[in-house]
């Protein structure tokens, strides 16, 4: 089974405040005659489900093309963090075991990419040491940011860049339940940029010794 976890991108899709929304802008339109139909796309890099490059929160930290492909694509665990408006998630959020390299966490906060609100929840700094402590090479959330709207010295983001954590941020995870997954959240190669929008999905892993 599959779980898209990839918010549409249309025009309705709402960025943050003061970065480019995303819009079409038609070339050639077969419906008008053209033999070929060719857009353009134009919007932020942060758009709707993305991963961050280290560029993007460290002055000279590699850009997106610098993180290694395999951040993103593995075992995955969801996890459903009980948390309220501008709170932030600690180790006394996550439970006991963690089960694989790359956690991303539900926490209900933003849910619909559509109407942006500025109260979401974000991580603790701490929470992204533990996590490191623990093997995990790669966080992500169900919000616009791992840190709070305006937390303007993004201590989540710069704790990532201590511990060499990937980040993914604006991923939808209503209706998917708590477990281990695979993850396939590839970022385009773009060379020297601060983020890369992703397709990012969820499916579920076989159960050992089922063979149907």
């Amino acid at each position: 089974m599959i779980y898209d976890i990839t918010p549409p991108i249309t025009d309705a899709l709402e960025v943050w405040p003061g970065d480019t929304p995303p819009s079409r802008e038609v070339l050639l339109d077969m419906k008008r005659g053209a033999n070929p139909t060719l857009s353009t796309l134009h919007a932020t890099v942060h758009l709707g489900a993305h991963a961050d490059g280290p560029s993007h929160y460290g002055k000279d930290a590699p850009g997106i093309d610098g993180r290694a492909l395999d951040d993103y694509l593995g075992p995955c665990q969801v996890v459903r963090v009980s948390v309220g408006p501008r709170e932030l998630i600690t180790p006394a959020h996550v439970p006991a075991e963690i089960r694989a390299e790359r956690v991303l966490f539900r926490t209900g906060t933003f849910p619909d990419p559509n109407h942006f609100r500025q109260d979401f929840a974000a991580l603790a700094p701490e929470l992204v040491g533990h996590l490191r402590a623990r093997g995990v090479r790669l966080v992500g959330i169900d919000t616009p940011s791992v840190d709070l709207f305006d937390a303007e010295e993004l201590p989540a983001h710069h704790a990532c860049l201590r511990h060499d954590m990937a980040i993914l941020e604006g991923v939808v995870l209503d209706g998917v339940p708590e477990g281990v997954y695979e993850l396939i959240a590839l970022p385009l190669k773009l060379v020297g940029f601060d983020a890369s929008p992703v397709r990012a999905i969820l499916r579920t892993l076989p159960v050992p010794g089922d063979h149907s």
